[in-house]
């Protein structure tokens, strides 16, 4: 794609979510940002304290507390909180087709010199079964990532990941990659 490609549809992702946010007096795209911003960073606070300790702790909370923390969300809001990757760790995060292009498309736009501060993907998606929308932001990897996902791995690590997760995929990152994307998903039935 490029380059000029690349901000069109940067440009086009911004105006459907600045349309979305002025047309919705719910505020789901604020409450989907907070959403995804409470388990990113409460999750951050885990890893951290994890890291400390060893990497391989790390793995731990990652495969357990992130879904415990995302359930917790998708509780306090009623939407469907997560996170996905194209380079899977955890198969339970396979994206769903939608999530998959917009992965593809957050890719895309990144390696053409986009901001990943100005990515955003909002989408409200009828159907004969009601209305769904969509909300997505990358998720970067930071330097304290590279110890379970960079190339380098320390001592125990890998053998962790191949125990816990036999097809890991997610590994080989540098600092700064597109690592995945925190999703939001709320639906409303038809008649609601």
């Amino acid at each position: 794609m490029t380059r000029t490609l690349a901000v069109g549809v940067a440009t086009l992702l911004l105006l459907v979510a600045a349309q979305a946010d002025a047309a919705d007096p719910e505020g789901w795209i604020v409450t989907s940002r907070d959403a995804a911003g409470r388990l990113g960073g409460r999750l951050a606070g885990e890893l951290a304290s994890a890291l400390q300790s060893s990497p391989v702790e790390a793995i731990a909370v990652c495969r357990e507390r992130a879904p415990a923390i995302a359930a917790e969300l998708a509780r306090e809001t009623g939407a469907q909180v997560g996170r996905t990757a194209l380079k899977l760790r955890n198969p339970e995060n396979a994206p769903l087709d939608w999530q998959r292009s917009v992965l593809e498309s957050f890719a895309t736009q990144l390696a053409a010199g986009a901001s990943p501060a100005s990515l955003e993907y909002v989408q409200a998606v009828e159907s004969a079964g009601g209305l769904e929308r969509r909300w997505m932001k990358p998720i970067m990897t930071a330097p304290p990532c590279l110890a379970c996902h960079g190339r380098a791995l320390a001592p125990g690590v890998a053998e962790a990941l191949a125990a816990t997760y036999p097809r890991d995929e997610a590994t080989g990152f540098e600092a700064g990659q597109l690592r995945g994307a925190f999703y939001v998903v709320w639906r409303e039935p038809a008649g609601e």
